[in-house]
């Protein structure tokens, strides 16, 4: 990872409105090449707002830049192409189609293999080969996760934004997601966690954002936020 090399992701001075409530009230952070970087903080501060303003599904001013390229504007379907993913809270699984089908929904092109193969994903989530031609409707709420974070990284992004991906879910799962976010980190994808928890992030994060009130309120790394009991005590912890 270079430091000098402008950042991979760079959002500044983001701003996005629920009707009349003003929800993201100027926030700027960015990830570079190759770094796990987390957006902690509790909920309803605007983290998910934050995800879904990137990637184009939520009105929004201010600018996001990825690898230099002005994003705000365009529709997601050109930023999923420019190589940024997104994992949802929600679990959006198709749930008539099988597991195996779900995964091959998330390619971009079929014709040509990314970094990522159906393979790869049974080799890190065996339920899934074990649930292959089963609908996905039928999985359990944690399986649904991991194939909604598959399916994605089907799809080959450079980038990818993963939202709350432990919520609800069993410690040995949880596990599981962290040892594939490292996996994904491995493999050259940059991430953007956006996350409550801060275990995970803590243990896996080059960085670290803490957002309160639609705004960023501490930038730092893992060991910076574990020293300052002040901003977790007043933005994270119940």
């Amino acid at each position: 990872m270079n430091d000098i090399a402008p950042p991979m992701l760079d959002v500044r001075d983001l701003h996005a409105f629920y009707g009349k409530s003003h929800i993201l009230q100027g926030v700027s952070f960015n990830v570079k090449e190759g770094e796990i970087v987390s957006l902690l903080g509790r909920n309803g501060v605007g983290r998910s707002t934050t995800a879904l303003a990137i990637m184009g599904t939520v009105e929004c001013h201010g600018s996001v830049k990825f690898r230099g390229t002005e994003l705000i504007g365009r529709p997601p379907h050109e930023i999923a192409r420019a190589g940024l993913g997104i994992v949802v809270e929600n679990r959006d699984v198709f749930p008539t189609l099988t597991v195996r089908q779900n995964l091959i929904m998330g390619q971009k092109d079929t014709r040509n293999e990314g970094r990522w193969t159906i393979e790869d994903m049974f080799e890190m989530f065996p339920n899934l080969r074990e649930r292959a031609d089963i609908d996905a409707g039928f999985l359990s709420g944690g399986e649904q996760q991991m194939l909604t974070m598959c399916r994605t990284l089907m799809g080959d992004p450079d980038l990818v934004i993963i939202d709350e991906p432990t919520e609800g879910l069993a410690p040995k799962i949880v596990a599981q997601v962290a040892s594939m976010l490292e996996e994904i980190s491995r493999r050259g994808v940059s991430i953007l966690l956006v996350e409550q928890k801060l275990t995970i992030a803590l243990k896996i994060s080059q960085r670290i954002y803490v957002m309160g009130h639609g705004r960023v309120v501490f930038e730092g790394v893992p060991d910076d936020l574990n020293r300052d009991e002040s901003i977790r005590k007043e933005w994270l912890e119940v």
